[in-house]
C-alpha cells in the first residue's frame, strides 16, 4: 500500500535545481522544473552517483560522477554510461509541503 510522505517544502528547491532527500529510508532526488516537482531514485545505476546533486537542464539531469543523463519526469535513461533508468515517484504539493508517494 502506498502512502504520501512529506519530504520538504517548496521554498527549499528553487526552479531549475535539485535536492537529495531521504524518506522512509530511501534516498530520493527531487527536482523543480519551472515550478513543477519531480522525484526519482537518487542512485545512478551506473556507479551509484547522487542524481540529486547533478546538473539540471530542463527536465534532464546529468549524473555528477560519470555524465549519464536521465529524464526527471519518468526516470528514463537518456544517455550513457548508464544502461537502464531509475524509478520515478508521484509527487504532490499541498500548500507549501512537497509530498512523495512511496510504496
Amino acid at each position: 500500500m502506498s502512502k504520501l510522505v512529506k519530504i520538504t517544502e517548496t521554498k527549499e528547491v528553487a526552479p531549475g535545481t535539485g535536492k537529495v532527500v531521504v524518506a522512509e529510508g530511501r534516498s530520493i532526488a527531487l527536482f523543480n522544473v519551472a515550478g513543477t516537482f519531480y522525484a526519482i531514485d537518487n542512485t545512478c545505476p551506473h556507479r551509484g552517483g547522487p542524481l540529486g546533486e547533478g546538473e539540471l537542464a530542463g527536465e534532464v539531469v546529468t549524473c555528477p560522477w560519470h555524465g549519464a543523463k536521465f529524464n526527471v519526469k519518468t526516470g528514463e535513461v537518456l544517455g550513457p554510461p548508464a544502461s537502464k533508468g531509475v524509478q520515478s515517484f508521484p509527487v504532490k504539493v499541498q500548500g507549501s509541503d512537497v509530498l512523495v508517494e512511496l510504496d
